[in-house]
């Protein structure tokens, strides 16, 4: 009877048709990835350029706001369904890719992750992660329920000189650490918001553009296609845009979590004395200093760390080992009880320094590429490894850049954080920062 009823259902089964997703017949042998591209010009062409790198994946939908750039992405991604409208393509393609990368202006990074977590997708997203910490803690959340592969674009993270660096301070190279500087070249320093509007250019949307952002004038130049970053409203100046990149190896060696407390000590005098940029850019230089909690590889229960930007650098001289030598133009410098280790932004190898002696530079350097960090993303969406900046590692570095942006606006003040409760101390204004409200039609729920 048993055997009977057996063959009775293979019959059935046999006879019924197969149904299969269209995709699947499609697959080589070798499983690939069915991605889609949020932005296709700048940074947003090179990662999608590294993500097909890995060999094991493939675009079918791209969205970007600008139809002007539609023409060149047609010629090159020939099957890709194209939109300029990104809800679009989540509403008509999502049942065709299972990845997204989001390489767009910081302001929309949260906007669109979320949709993409929603619908469980593996998400890929430039640094930082968000544009406020809220909206960097919510998606943390929302990828842990999602139960999906997230990785942050801090792509040198991955490169060969920045793992070496990572190794020897874990391995002792330096001792316990005492302290660590980082200083970055860059400046997005902007003139007041000029007055007035020009004429959108044929093909742009600019109310897609803006998003959530408030509505601004079009004008040429000013905010799209770049200088996007030196506005509040829509990035976070050189601190954001730099220190997901150079933070990162201090962060990854010493195990940090997010900062304790912040204070900015000093800014452009310029941008501190005019009330119109105060309210709507970043200066040309700022200096922080952040407190850390203290691991097991730091020296006391806390530690400070110190950051630099738009030409601003620590004095060489208080550095051990730097005494009589010119710091790099970008880098960090992580001080231990028994020498420093130099990491210079990116491409040099790590240098270890002690008083008196010359620098002493690995010889045996650990594999590694900002390729592999593309790579490592495909693979683990596909089952196969794991990330190394997904986002339960990405907001903590996320949060103290972008705690960074806030206390550069109340100088002097020191901020305290509570990363377990989410909340900011030390004055009220600044508190009210940790979010922002979105324009009018957009939110972080469903679109």
């Amino acid at each position: 009877m048993n055997r009977r009823r057996t063959l009775k259902r293979v019959a059935a089964l046999a006879a019924a048709p197969l149904i299969l997703p269209a995709r699947v017949w499609a697959d080589p042998p070798s499983k690939r990835l069915a991605h889609a591209a949020i932005g296709i010009t700048g940074q947003a062409a090179s990662d999608i350029d590294a993500l097909m790198g890995s060999g094991r994946l493939d675009v079918v939908a791209i969205a970007d706001v600008d139809k002007r750039n539609h023409a060149a992405t047609r010629q090159k991604f020939p099957n890709a369904k194209i939109y300029q409208d990104w809800r679009e393509l989540f509403r008509n393609e999502s049942d065709k890719f299972e990845s997204v990368n989001i390489t767009v202006p910081d302001h929309m990074h949260a906007l669109v992750a979320m949709e993409a977590l929603r619908r469980k997708k593996h998400v890929y997203c430039q640094k930082p992660l968000t544009r406020t910490i809220e909206e960097a803690r919510a998606l943390r959340s929302a990828a842990r329920e999602a139960g999906v592969v997230t990785q942050m674009g801090n792509q040198i993270q991955s490169s060969s000189e920045y793992r070496t660096a990572v190794q020897m301070v874990k391995e002792g190279a330096i001792g316990k650490v005492k302290e660590v500087h980082c200083w970055s070249g860059a400046t997005f320093a902007q003139s007041p918001r000029p007055d007035g509007e020009e004429t959108i250019p044929e093909g742009l949307s600019w109310d897609l553009w803006l998003g959530g952002a408030p509505a601004r004038p079009y004008r040429n130049g000013i905010y799209h296609p770049f200088n996007w970053r030196g506005w509040q409203d829509f990035g976070g100046g050189a601190i954001a845009d730099f220190a997901c990149h150079i933070m990162d190896t201090p962060f990854k060696a010493i195990g940090l979590d997010s900062p304790l407390s912040v204070r900015c000590t000093a800014a452009e005098d310029a941008w501190r004395n005019d009330p119109k940029r105060r309210a709507d850019s970043w200066p040309a230089w700022e200096i922080f200093e952040y407190i850390f909690a203290g691991t097991d590889m730091t020296a006391g229960k806390t530690l400070p760390l110190h950051w630099y930007d738009g030409g601003k650098k620590p004095e060489a001289s208080k550095i051990p080992g730097m005494e009589n030598r010119e710091l790099p133009g970008n880098g960090a410098a992580i001080v231990g009880e028994d020498a420093t280790l130099l990491i210079v932004h990116f491409g040099s190898r790590p240098q270890l320094l002690r008083p008196g002696k010359p620098p002493e530079l690995r010889k045996k350097m650990e594999p590694g590429s900002p390729q592999e960090h593309y790579t490592s993303f495909v693979l683990a969406c596909l089952g196969e490894g794991k990330t190394t900046s997904h986002f339960d590692y990405a907001v903590p570095l996320t949060t103290a850049a972008l705690l960074g942006t806030i206390a550069v606006r109340f100088p002097d003040k020191t901020l305290s954080w509570d990363e377990k409760a989410g909340v900011l101390s030390g004055d009220p204004d600044a508190a009210k920062l940790v979010s922002q409200p979105y324009r009018e039609g957009w939110s972080l729920g469903k679109i």
